[in-house]
């Protein structure tokens, strides 16, 4: 009888002798073999592996009479550029067809570009590779991460490598590890991280470890909880930065010369049109060009400022409500002429190079370097103008103007070019803060609209014509404002922050910092 035949086994599959050899198999195979057919393309490091490879993901990747294709845009028309000779593109070739991959691929390819980016040298090209991993199931990368974690520099990369390796000790059959790991993931707090000690102590092995997973899931949420508070308390400096700067300027024309200025969000949208149109000026200078557009912005809208306060304002003095109206109707001539000359779309001013990014405080928290800036920035122009009001003649002449304007007439002050200096210098203020709000929105007709409302609450709040109180006020405002929208949403959020700054007036009419001074009634 004779013996039986020995179980077949599977092939391995034959080795492509190149790259397009390789790429026709890929092409060729189906969704069951692609996978391996892809593994093998990878094998020939060609020059432009990274293109192909993008090309792929993206659906970009043609074949045609058994040479490959990438399909690019050129100013709408579609050109396919031979892969070993990109320089020769031209119109797409007869009979070509997209090569296509699935999920299993996109997975490994997106693992691969991870795996190799772990070696650069920069660590934010190492750190946007481990998030691609850590967003991964399982751990395909495990030995690669173990290889590069001694050699890693960058603390967060660190941290992330070694929340990688975490995950692979729980899925180990060594309960000793299971230890370390879960002790690993609750230093290292992160939502994802919490997700992992959540499902680990839904499945533990033993009653200690799931005690442990729980009481580490804890500990993560608490961190978390107050790296949210404080990226929330960083977003209310932010917003109050800017409610600051656009109200400072307000605060000094309110306080002294009594005039509701409703252009005054106009002039910050002017002072923002500044800076866009400085950088068009200087498309290879953008990193100086915002630096340029602050004297700019200062000077056109204080030109504007003094303008609409000789022309029109310096009519209506003592008659608030006619200059609610004026001011109203210029602020509406203001944005017709900026749809007439720039057109009704928004504009993006870029942000520098210097301003981009952000800065790491610890893991999990970070602002962006906009914001930081525009917060100093902030405090510099209330510096600045702290000192004009303090320790020039002209802040010695609107303080008396303010305090008791027929008393500093009596002294020979000359109130109407008092008014005119002030109102220009508020105006000029508003403008530099134009610029500031062009980098942390796009530039527009409406820009100033959404800012006016607050600017006077800010000015009210803090007590009218005292710098103090305007900065105090407008910081606490911000940080306010942000630190309820979480658990009341942006919209009932503010309308909380109305109804406390309407009690807050009852109580306190004359805001933080009230005004002394005979003549202040």
């Amino acid at each position: 009888m004779a013996e039986p035949a020995p179980p077949a086994t599977a092939a391995a599959p034959v080795q492509a002798e190149n790259l397009n050899d390789a790429l026709n198999r890929l092409a060729a195979a189906d969704f069951n073999g692609k996978l391996a057919a892809m593994q093998q393309v990878v094998r020939f490091q060609h020059s432009r592996q990274a293109q192909i490879l993008q090309a792929l993901t993206e659906g970009r990747l043609y074949v045609a009479g058994g040479a490959f294709y990438e399909k690019t845009l050129n100013g709408g028309e579609e050109r396919f550029a031979p892969i070993e000779r990109p320089e020769a593109a031209g119109t797409r070739p007869a009979g070509a067809k997209r090569v296509v991959i699935d999920n299993d691929v996109r997975l490994w390819i997106r693992t691969y570009n991870a795996e190799n980016a772990l070696r650069s040298p920069d660590a934010d090209i190492r750190e946007a590779a481990m998030k691609t991993l850590l967003q991964t199931s399982g751990t395909p990368a495990l030995d690669k991460v173990k290889s590069a974690l001694p050699n890693e520099t960058s603390a967060t990369v660190r941290s992330m490598m070694e929340s990688y390796i975490a995950r692979a000790d729980l899925e180990s059959g060594d309960l000793i590890r299971h230890v370390h790991a879960v002790e690993l993931l609750r230093q290292h707090a992160s939502p994802d991280n919490l997700a992992v000690l959540e499902q680990y102590a839904a499945r533990a092995p033993t009653p200690a470890l799931k005690e442990q997973a729980v009481q580490a899931a804890a500990s993560v949420e608490t961190k978390l909880s107050l790296l949210q508070g404080a990226e929330t308390f960083s977003f209310g400096l932010s917003l109050g930065s800017v409610l600051v700067l656009t109200a400072i300027g307000l605060a000094i024309t309110f306080g002294v010369m009594g005039v509701i200025n409703m252009a005054h969000g106009e002039l910050m949208m002017i002072g923002a049109y500044c800076a866009y149109v400085v950088q068009l000026l200087m498309p290879n200078h953008i990193g100086a060009s915002v630096l340029v557009a602050i004297p700019v912005a200062f000077a056109v809208s204080g030109l504007v400022g003094i303008l609409i306060e000789r022309l029109v304002v310096r009519h209506l003095y003592g008659r608030p409500l006619e200059t609610l109206l004026a001011t109203f109707g210029i602020s509406l001539i203001l944005q017709q002429a900026v749809r007439s000359i720039f057109s009704p779309l928004n504009r993006m001013v870029q942000t520098p190079d210097w301003m981009s990014g952000s800065l790491e405080i610890v893991n999990g928290l970070s602002i962006t370097w906009n914001r930081i800036y525009i917060f100093f920035f902030c405090l510099a122009c209330f510096l600045a103008l702290w000192a004009v009001m303090k320790r020039t003649r002209l802040g010695l002449e609107v303080r008396a103007v303010s305090m008791n304007r027929n008393m500093a007439r009596a002294v020979g002050i000359s109130d109407r070019k008092v008014d005119m200096l002030t109102f220009g210098l508020g105006s000029g203020i508003a403008g530099v803060a134009g610029v500031a709000l062009s980098q942390l929105a796009n530039v527009g007709p409406n820009l100033g609209q959404q800012y006016i409302v607050d600017s006077f609450m800010v000015v009210v709040v803090g007590g009218v014509s005292n710098l103090w109180g305007t900065l105090v006020s407008g910081l606490m405002l911000g940080v306010l404002n942000k630190m309820t929208e979480p658990w009341l949403g942006a919209v009932l959020a503010k309308a909380v922050m109305l109804v406390v700054i309407i009690l807050f007036i009852q109580k306190f009419p004359r805001g933080l910092f009230p005004q002394k001074g005979r003549g202040v009634e």
